[in-house]
């Protein structure tokens, strides 16, 4: 039983990791079908499988979609992913998780001849409770890959559609409607990471030191 409840119209920061902390994004198609899915499977009516799905009208698909969550940022590392996502409908964060994690690892487990569970047990999910967290984890989340030391062909974000300003499947407005232009969230959230790398830094340093014979 999962202690945390999604409320409609809160935002929760969503992540998990490969099983056993493997890859699960090993190249650009992976990196590609995992954001497929996400559009995709993002409808309150079932689609079945994206193989049948390619095979229906577009035009008339979209005009029935019904949102389960709205995608406020994301981003793919080779082995773990971080979303932030905002719930539309009762139980769209649950469902929508599931469909994603049960369809990319089907497709996954096909295409690599393995079985079995793909990422690592349940996701993990956080309440975004204030403004301030929230702003910060876009951030985090966006340019993840400064974090991590995350080569560009080996990563995925949502960092392009907030720098631009333009496009893309993410519900940018609660983030970029707090500046005059991208530009202006460009320059926080490059402060922003600044500020987490080095806070990172200064912990490593004391547990090192507290740690010493």
């Amino acid at each position: 039983m999962r202690k945390i409840r999604f409320v409609n119209g809160e935002f929760y920061h969503i992540y998990n990791r490969g099983v056993d902390k493997r890859s699960v994004f090993l190249d650009q198609y992976d990196f590609e079908r995992f954001l497929q899915s996400m559009r995709e499977f993002n409808n309150q009516k079932p689609i079945g499988s994206l193989f049948e799905n390619s095979f229906r009208d577009k035009v008339q698909l979209s005009n029935r979609v019904v949102k389960l969550v709205d995608v406020v940022a994301y981003c793919l590392n080779p082995n773990h992913y971080h979303l932030i996502l905002s719930q539309r409908i009762e139980n769209g964060i649950s469902e929508f998780m599931h469909r994603l994690g049960t369809g990319f690892t089907q497709s996954f487990n096909f295409k690599y001849q393995r079985s079995g569970s793909l990422f690592q047990g349940k996701f993990k999910a956080t309440h975004i409770d204030s403004n301030n967290y929230l702003l910060h984890l876009s951030a985090y989340v966006n340019l993840n890959n400064k974090a991590h030391r995350i080569k560009s062909e080996s990563f995925r974000s949502s960092w392009n559609e907030y720098t631009d300003g333009k496009g893309g499947g993410c519900t940018k407005a609660i983030i970029l409607e707090q500046f005059k232009k991208p530009s202006e969230y460009k320059e926080f959230a490059e402060s922003a990471i600044k500020d987490i790398l080095e806070r990172k830094k200064m912990y490593e340093e004391v547990k090192e030191m507290l740690f010493e014979e």
